[in-house]
Order: C-alpha cells, then structure tokens, then sequence
C-alpha cells in the first residue's frame, strides 16, 4: 500500500555560483524570471518565474571550485518546464547565442517519446534543462 507523500513540490533550488550579477542577469534578463528578494549582506539574490524560486548565492571567489558532475556528490542539474515545443525551440535559439551559455544538446526527444528537451550549461557551469510537454 502507497502511502501519501509528505511534501508537496519544491520550495525553492538553491544555487551556489561564481557571479551572482551575471545569475541574476541570466535569470531576470534572459529567462524573464522576476526578481523577488535579496540579501546583499550574505550575498544572495531570489528570483522566480511564478511557479518555482531559486536562490542564487555568490561563491566565495578565492575558494570556489566548480562542479564535475561525475565526480561530486550534488546537484546533477534541475529541470525547468517551458510551455511547449515551439517555446523550447525558441528558447533554444536565444540560448544558442547567450553569452556564457553552454549547450550541451539542442531539442530532442527524451526517451523517444513526444516530450522533447534540451541541456546546456548556464553561467557559471550550472547544468541546467528545459522540458516541453509532448502531444
């Protein structure tokens, strides 16, 4: 017997990166996400898209190391939804020609099914993917 889950869905992703400036512009002027908070004393800055917050805190520069996926235990990546195929499609294009932007793959399929998506990394090295709905 299934019992009911406890939680109800993210609050928030939390993200450790190299230039919170750089994020943040990532975010708010790339993404359209709206930015909802900050603390300049920690240093953090939080930025939504409506359904889901993620908090973007400044590394310590002197000290930082970046992320090896294979290696570290952590964040593989995080997936954001994008209404369908055609924004993921243009998503892609915008991103393709975004400065620090890495893309890993553009749209695909996932599993050979009609869900398509895509992976890149944003700056700062965070992976990140973007899923559209199939149908």
């Amino acid at each position: 017997m299934a019992s009911t889950p406890i939680t109800r869905g993210a609050h928030h992703i939390g993200l450790t990166v190299p230039d919170l400036a750089g994020a943040r512009a990532f975010f708010v002027d790339t993404l359209g996400f709206d930015q909802v908070g900050e603390k300049p004393d920690y240093p953090a800055v939080f930025v939504s898209d409506g359904t889901t917050m993620i908090t973007l805190w400044q590394a310590d520069p002197a000290n930082a190391v970046p992320f090896d996926r294979k290696n570290n235990v952590g964040l593989h990546h995080f997936a954001l939804n994008v209404e369908n195929s055609n924004a993921l499609d243009e998503l892609y294009h915008k991103l393709d020609t975004t400065n620090g932007v890495d893309i890993e793959f553009a749209p695909e399929p996932l599993t050979g099914g009609p869900t398509k998506h895509m992976m890149c990394f944003i700056p700062g090295g965070i992976r990140m993917e973007f899923i559209a709905p199939g149908g």
